[in-house]
């Protein structure tokens, strides 16, 4: 008898460290893929593309992928909630041309330019916010029927105000300023990617967003304000659209009447790659920025092995959707499913004789628990 309780003490004591360190294995190996992905991308280009990785490369690269990245972290907020913010790319075009309507060149009126920037980014969020999480329309449809919108707004005040203007040298300055041999830009993405990881990690309206986004009924019925972070996530999107269009004036002087139509769908793209999981709640602002610089390095070795326009657009396409069959995603599905078989969860349970559980848990109940 005695040797019998040593025995299920021990099991008893060692069962929960397997399930802890195969839930972490779960939750992590989706976000893991892009990491990997990013480490064969660099290979390739040492070998296929060595140009690409020259420091005079990496001086554009940088700033690039930071824009694409800053882009890529506001379209992981609403993918977060389930949803998706395609009038991102117009909000850019319409905000950089603010930028430098509102500046008219002069460095004085910069801070001026940059406050109303991101008034009009809020209020573009806000309008989309409420259209979705108030009135419940299709997020798809309501933001694409923004996108137009935006598109003439900018048309007509491009013609109107910003056509001769360009945005003031101080902020050409900062965009392509160093620190340490790195573009300004990179580091501040780097410190923005940081602080939204420790935000949503580390802090209680962190953790209720992430809940909100995965179970809306759920994080209803434990009180929380849905409505609210869902309007928050669009803001929070525009913002960072704002920003975005702020670096992307600094970095072309002249941002033309359309410079966001390169920053709607790979920015997208950089939220899939990087594992976010579509249907809401789970997302890595750290893989998130790894696949966006993912994104633009794949784009410049295109450029640099000379394919035309129309392979590089095959290529590129092919190579995202390569990318989201191999996602983390679908890797923690598969592991999940071969959890949660009998030999292994009796190997797991530590018990030959155990019976499967009725209802074992699920990917996402193991996330939710250990965000909140």
């Amino acid at each position: 008898m005695s040797d019998h309780s040593d025995r299920a003490g021990r099991g008893a004591t060692w069962r929960p460290d397997v399930r802890l360190a195969l839930g972490n294995l779960l939750f992590s190996t989706r976000f893991a893929t892009i990491w990997i992905a990013m480490a064969a991308l660099l290979v390739i280009c040492r070998i296929a593309a060595p140009s690409v990785l020259s420091s005079a490369s990496w001086s554009s690269l940088l700033p690039l992928g930071s824009v694409v990245a800053i882009v890529a972290l506001g379209q992981m907020l609403v993918i977060m909630m389930g949803g998706i913010d395609l009038s991102m790319g117009a909000s850019i075009s319409l905000l950089a041309n603010v930028l430098v309507g509102v500046s008219k060149g002069s460095d004085d009126r910069l801070a001026r330019a940059i406050v109303v920037v991101f008034v009009v980014a809020a209020v573009i969020g806000l309008v989309n916010g409420l259209l979705v999480a108030v009135l419940e329309l299709n997020p798809l449809i309501v933001t694409l029927a923004t996108s137009l919108i935006l598109l003439g707004i900018t048309s007509e005040y491009r013609a109107g105000t910003a056509n001769n203007s360009s945005v003031p040298d101080n902020l050409s300055d900062f965009v392509f300023a160093k620190v340490l041999g790195v573009s300004k830009t990179f580091w501040f993405v780097v410190a923005l990617t940081l602080v939204l990881g420790l935000l949503l990690r580390s802090s209680a309206v962190g953790r209720r967003f992430q809940a909100v986004g995965a179970n809306r009924r759920a994080a209803w019925m434990a009180g929380f304000r849905v409505r609210l972070y869902i309007v928050g996530a669009y803001v929070a999107a525009s913002i960072g659209a704002g920003l975005a269009a702020i670096f992307i004036g600094g970095i072309v002087v002249n941002p033309g009447v359309n410079p966001g139509a390169s920053y709607l769908l790979g920015p997208v793209a950089a939220v899939v790659l990087g594992g976010a999981a579509l249907s809401g709640g789970l997302a890595s602002p750290a893989s998130t920025w790894v696949a966006a610089f993912f994104v633009t390095l794949l784009n410049q070795m295109l450029k640099v092995l000379g394919l035309t326009n129309a392979s590089q657009f095959v290529v590129f396409g092919a190579a995202i959707v390569v990318g989201m069959l191999i996602s983390g995603d679908r890797i923690a599905e598969l592991i999940g499913r071969l959890l949660l078989r009998p030999s292994l969860r009796r190997y797991i349970d530590g018990d030959d004789e155990a019976e499967p559980r009725a209802r074992p848990a699920t990917q996402l109940d193991h996330a939710v628990s250990r965000q909140t």
